[in-house]
C-alpha cells in the first residue's frame, strides 16, 4: 500500500505522518504432519511483518497455503514475495514443499534468489532438487517463455545456533532441539519490534525452547497426544501434558499448537483439555490460515 503523507500545518508547524508501525504476525501455512489429512497442508509457517514474509519449513502445500492467506489480504504472502524460508530440520513433511517453493514463485515472477537457512545437508538436498529439474530450467529459460533464471536460484546458508538473520524488521536466531536421531535439529526465535515468537520445530522437551521463549509473545509448539506413547515418540516429540510443563516454564502470553499427532482416537478437545489440566495460560490448537 502507497501512503500520500497528509501535510497539516498548525501554528506555522508542519507535521508528516511517521511510517506504519510494523506489526509482527503469525500465518499457520500448514499445520500437519506425515498423516494425510486434506484439512492441513505439511508443516509450515510465516512471519509477517508488515510486506516482508519469514517462511519456516516448507511441508506440502506451502506455496497454495501461501496463496490463499494472500487471498485473505496479507500481500506478503504472495508467490512473488517468497524470497526467504528457514528449516528446522530435513524430514520429509517438513521439506517435499521445497521443490514448489523453489520453482512455482520464480515460474509466476519471482526474479530475485530464494534464501535458504537449515542444518547440514541443506545444500546436497537443493543441489539435487535442482538437478532433478534441469530440463524444466532449460525449456523455461531458453525456450519460448525466456524467463530470467536469478529467480529459480538459491542461496544456501547452512547454519549453527546463534543469530542468523537480521534486517530493519527482525532479527532471528536459532537455538538446536532434540529431534531423535537427527544430528541438526533446530527451534527459531523470531524478534520483531513489537513482538517476539519463538518456533520449536519437531523436537522432545527441550530446555532451549524455554530459554528463547522465556515470556515471549508466542511460542509456537509441536505436540502429541496418546494414551500409550511408543518409544519413537518420547524420543521424537512432546506430549500434551511434557507441554504444559513447559509452557508453565516458558511463560508466553499466547501458547499455540501446531504439527498436532492426534493417535489413538484422540481429538482437539482431548489435546486441549489435557494441557490446561496443568497450564492455566492463554493456548489454542492452530489450524492452516490461522493468524495470530
Amino acid at each position: 500500500m502507497i501512503r500520500i503523507p497528509v501535510v497539516l500545518l498548525l501554528f506555522g508547524l508542519t507535521l508528516v505522518p511517521g511510517p506504519e508501525p510494523m506489526t509482527t504476525r503469525l500465518v499457520l501455512l500448514g499445520t500437519g504432519t506425515p498423516v494425510v489429512d486434506p484439512d492441513r497442508s505439511g508443516p509450515a509457517v510465516a512471519v509477517v511483518v508488515n510486506e516482508e514474509a519469514y517462511l519456516f519449513d516448507a511441508g506440502p502445500g506451502i506455496v497454495r497455503r501461501a496463496a490463499a492467506a494472500f487471498a485473505k489480504g496479507i500481500p506478503a504472502l504472495d508467490a512473488v514475495n517468497l524470497k526467504r524460508v528457514f528449516f528446522t530440520h530435513l524430514h520429509s513433511d517438513h521439506t517435499a514443499g521445497y521443490p514448489d517453493l523453489i520453482l512455482t514463485p520464480w515460474v509466476v515472477g519471482r526474479r530475485t534468489p530464494l534464501e535458504a537457512y537449515g542444518p547440514a545437508g541443506l545444500k546436497s538436498m537443493t543441489h539435487h532438487i535442482l538437478l532433478a529439474y534441469q530440463q524444466d530450467y532449460d525449456i523455461r529459460v531458453h525456450g519460448l517463455e525466456k524467463l530470467d533464471p536469478t529467480g529459480r536460484t538459491v542461496n544456501v546458508h547452512e547454519i549453527e545456533p546463534g543469530v542468523i538473520y537480521k534486517d530493519s524488521a527482525v532479527t532471528i536466531e536459532a537455538f538446536a532441539v532434540k529431534h531423535g536421531s537427527w544430528p541438526q535439529a533446530f527451534g527459531y526465535r523470531v524478534r520483531g519490534r513489537d513482538r517476539t515468537i519463538v518456533i520449536s520445530g519437531d523436537t522432545v522437551p527441550t530446555q532451549s525452547v524455554i530459554d528463547a521463549c522465556d515470556g515471549c509473545d508466542i511460542l509456537l509448539h509441536e505436540v502429541y497426544i496418546n494414551s500409550r506413547s511408543s518409544r519413537y515418540m518420547q524420543a521424537f516429540h512432546t506430549s500434551a501434558d511434557e507441554l504444559a510443563k513447559i509452557a508453565n516454564a516458558a511463560k508466553p502470553k499466547l501458547l499455540v499448537l501446531y504439527h498436532q499427532l492426534y493417535l489413538g482416537g484422540m481429538t482437539d478437545e482431548d489435546l486441549l483439555s489435557e494441557i490446561r489440566k496443568s497450564y492455566k495460560g492463554a493456548v489454542a490448537s492452530g489450524r492452516d490460515l490461522d493468524v495470530y
